[in-house]
């Protein structure tokens, strides 16, 4: 059977054609036979990276005369992130380099446990808090991790975050830096204690809220299968936080609130074994106002959480073990014990605070060395300047950023931003921190605000549902984007409406 594709084609037109097709049939004819036949055409195709590929990408080299300055920030956490945030684009391009693409609006992670909030409701990209890094030419964020500075070259060293996927490999890669942004956070402090890392939840990033409800949904779940025995059932359902500072708090409340109102209508024949543990080994919530603390221990106490002063010794696998001997079985348990230095920091070749965080000056900067800033978390002021190391909050991560930026964005415009230019540049005022209070709410529409600048000072506190709804919006209105505030304001109207999600997904 023959097709006539070239009806409607004129005769010239026609043989036109048939002349190309030859033409481009001998063309690949030859090419085949000069080709090695065990390779053939696939390497066009193959994944493999090509070694002259390898060594265009390995890295950002040193920023050329007609390109802007190249500002590199570690990390995305409050930090960063503000930093990014204010820092002006027209006189930097930024480099982002961190494990996670977005910024976590810890205030409220501990609500995502529960099902009060959504995990995305807490998470912003950094992509939408700093428009350029999708959108300039020479601004991007990389998916790694930092493994070492060499401040000599100004040369970050990473490498890529792969989540120990078998078909991807680690890459690594060097980045040139004019000025550099060491904001990496801290880890959670352990303290030694063996089996915290193996068997405990922290509560710092979204995947750790998500094990929590993981974990907290399953073992609700599971107490109701049958064979299960009374004491086990009652083991399973037991959570315990280590841990009495506003995290462990706020947790405790969250946690309390959930099983008082919606695990006792799903959940009946549970409620007599679902129990709430916090363990302090000091005062809980140490650094708020006296009255306010009492005024917790007793909301919680009401609400169900049973309070014990102790230092935990030891972690298994089904119980912990406090340095009196007692032994507290749990099903989960979430540790909030504060923060320290991440390995990263410790190894870093910098000069120290007291802590082991990275030595700053009163303008945020290493001394040390040439255009290398610290703030957030990870960093501390040198005993040389008289200053204390501040506390690691958001708000004094939130503030650092914002000066940074500021600082950054006058010497840019005086000319410094490039590499080693800054020298005789005026510094401006040092940076100054003010506290402006602590909130921290307790669950059942309860909240504590301390306004005090300090323990010592006097100033406004307050407690109870006036403090709640205040607790509630200023935090509505610190939510980065008007996205996720529209996310959070729904999802507090559906869980009052409709109570909170118990999905295992």
């Amino acid at each position: 059977m023959h097709i006539h594709i070239f009806n409607g084609f004129s005769q010239d037109a026609q043989f036109h054609i048939m002349y190309w097709l030859r033409s481009l049939v001998q063309l690949s004819v030859a090419e085949a036979r000069q080709s090695p036949k065990t390779g053939s055409h696939l390497w066009r195709f193959s994944t493999q990276v090509q070694p002259e590929v390898v060594s265009q990408c390995a890295g950002l080299g040193s920023t050329k005369s007609d390109e802007k300055p190249r500002l590199v920030v570690l990390g995305s956490g409050w930090a960063g992130c503000r930093l990014m945030k204010t820092i002006d684009t027209k006189l930097y391009d930024v480099v982002c380099v961190s494990p996670r693409n977005h910024m976590v609006f810890t205030p409220l992670l501990a609500s995502t446990c529960v099902g009060t909030l959504e995990f995305r409701s807490v998470a912003e990209p950094v992509a939408r808090i700093q428009p350029a890094i999708s959108r300039e030419p020479g601004s991007y964020f990389f998916l790694a991790n930092c493994t070492g500075v060499d401040t000599d070259n100004h040369e970050v060293h990473c490498q890529a975050v792969t989540d120990e996927s078998e078909t991807l490999d680690a890459w690594n890669f060097k980045v040139f830096y004019d000025k550099l942004v060491i904001a990496a956070g801290a880890e959670a402090l352990t303290f030694g204690i063996k089996g915290v890392h193996e068997h405990a939840v922290f509560l710092r990033e979204v995947n750790d809220a998500q094990e929590i409800r993981r974990r907290l949904l399953r073992n609700l779940l599971l107490s109701d299968v049958p064979g299960v025995t009374e004491e086990e059932k009652r083991r399973i359902l037991h959570c315990v936080v280590v841990g009495g500072g506003p995290t462990g708090v706020e947790f405790s409340g969250e946690l309390s609130d959930f099983i008082m109102r919606d695990v006792h209508q799903r959940y009946k024949h549970m409620e007599k074994y679902i129990h709430v543990t916090l363990i302090e080994a000091n005062e809980i919530l140490s650094s708020f106002d006296d009255r306010l603390r009492r005024y917790a221990i007793r909301h919680l106490v009401k609400s169900g959480v049973h309070l014990v002063r102790g230092v935990v010794k030891d972690v298994e696998r089904e119980k912990l073990i406090l340095n009196d001997g007692t032994e507290v079985p749990y099903g989960l348990l979430v540790w909030s014990t504060g923060v320290g230095p991440s390995p990263f920091v410790k190894n870093l070749e910098l000069p120290k605070a007291p802590g082991g965080r990275i030595g700053v000056d009163e303008w945020l900067r290493v001394p040390s060395v040439q255009d290398v800033f610290a703030i957030g978390d990870c960093s501390g002021f040198l005993e040389s300047t008289g200053k204390p190391v501040l506390p690691a909050l958001a708000q004094v991560a939130e503030r650092q950023g914002k000066y940074l930026a500021d600082y950054l964005n006058r010497i840019g415009k005086a000319g410094g931003g490039r590499a080693n230019a800054a020298k005789d540049i005026d510094l401006g005022a040092p940076f100054v921190y003010r506290h402006l209070g602590s909130m921290a709410t307790i669950g059942r529409y309860k909240a504590l605000v301390d306004l005090r600048q300090s323990k010592e000072a006097k100033g406004l506190s307050l407690a109870g549902f006036t403090s709640w709804f205040i607790w509630r919006s200023a935090y509505l209105t610190r939510v980065v984007s008007w996205r996720n505030r529209f996310y959070v304001a729904i999802n507090w109207l559906t869980t009052f409406i409709f109570g909170r999600d118990t999905n295992k997904i």
